[in-house]
Formats: C-alpha cells, structure tokens, sequence
C-alpha cells in the first residue's frame, strides 16, 4: 500500500504544528495533491498487474491441484498433455450451456463470447506450445506442492512449452507476452 501521501501529511504536520486547514493553492496543499495523485497511479499500476498476472497463477494453481492429486510425483509425457487438454477445454460445458440457452436468433452473451475466445486462445497456444511449470521434474514438482499462490515464488519453478505434438521446450519466467 502506497504511503507517500501519509508521510507528506506528516512532513506538513511536523512543520506547522496540528493541520486544521490550508489555503487552497498553497505549496502544502499541493504536496498533498501530489502524494495522493501518486498513491493513485500506484494502486491503478498494482491492480492492472495483479490482473494481468492473474491467468498465470490460476495456471499454476490449477496444475498443482493435478500434482497433487497425483500424490507429489512427476507426471510422464502422455498424462502431462492429458492435463493441458482438461485445462484448455475445462469451460466447454459452460460454453455449451449458454449457447443452448439462447434463443435462436439470438446474438451470442457476451461471456459466451469471451469463453468461445478464450477456449479457442488456449487451443492455438497448445498447438503453438502451452505455458505451464515443468511437470515431469521431481525438484520442480516438490517446488510447485510447496507453492502457496503468491506471484514471487513462481519464479524459482522451471516452466516449459509444450506442443501438441509432443515436443517439449524449456522457457523462462515471466513468459514477456509469448503466452
């Protein structure tokens, strides 16, 4: 949480004893609208990343509930692409439910539409080579058991693409936009 605007009030306070009132337009006002205008594009820059980050941790998240369904041990090739499969298709059903629903003639709701991208988003990113941490390593999935949810500790996993053809290709973390 942004504290500038907390110690500018009191630099201001030390200053001029208790702040009852300021003039309008004068420097203190100023350095307090300044310091609250930077603890705003502070918390807009933490929310607009937190919600970019926030399809990778689900990722993460969702590969170690299969981890751990699995007992903490690697997964081979085969079962690893099972899972990505799941995963790119795991709002099939809803999809089809809402597209059952419509009315005939109907234009398409606009989370019909953003599951039908995002469903068709994952396939060619699994047809290209789909993000997801190194399943098949046994130090790597002990580390993604261990991981509790937060941004940071992501970083010390190993992270691979894999194609829907099988190949397998070691990538780096954060992926920089190639996901």
């Amino acid at each position: 949480m942004p504290k500038s605007l907390e110690k500018t009030r009191k630099k201001i306070a030390k200053k001029k004893g208790n702040i009852t009132a300021l003039h309008e337009n004068s420097r203190d006002s100023q350095r307090l609208r300044r310091a609250l205008m930077r603890d705003d594009k502070l918390i807009k820059v933490a929310s607009a990343r937190r919600k970019n980050d926030k399809p990778l941790v689900q990722r993460a998240a969702y590969f170690q509930e299969a981890i751990r369904a699995n007992d903490g041990k690697p997964l081979d090739l085969e079962s690893v692409q099972g899972l990505i499969k799941s995963f790119v298709h795991q709002h099939d059903e809803e999809f089809n439910e809402l597209k059952k629903d419509r009315r005939p003639g109907r234009p398409a709701s606009t989370r019909e539409d953003l599951l039908r991208i995002k469903i068709a988003a994952d396939e060619k990113e699994y047809e290209n080579g789909f993000y997801l941490p190194d399943l098949t390593d046994e130090n790597n999935v002990i580390f993604l058991d261990r991981w509790e949810g937060s941004w940071s500790y992501l970083s010390t996993l190993k992270w691979v693409r894999i194609t829907s053809s099988g190949q397998i290709q070691e990538s780096k973390f954060p992926p920089k936009g190639e996901s």
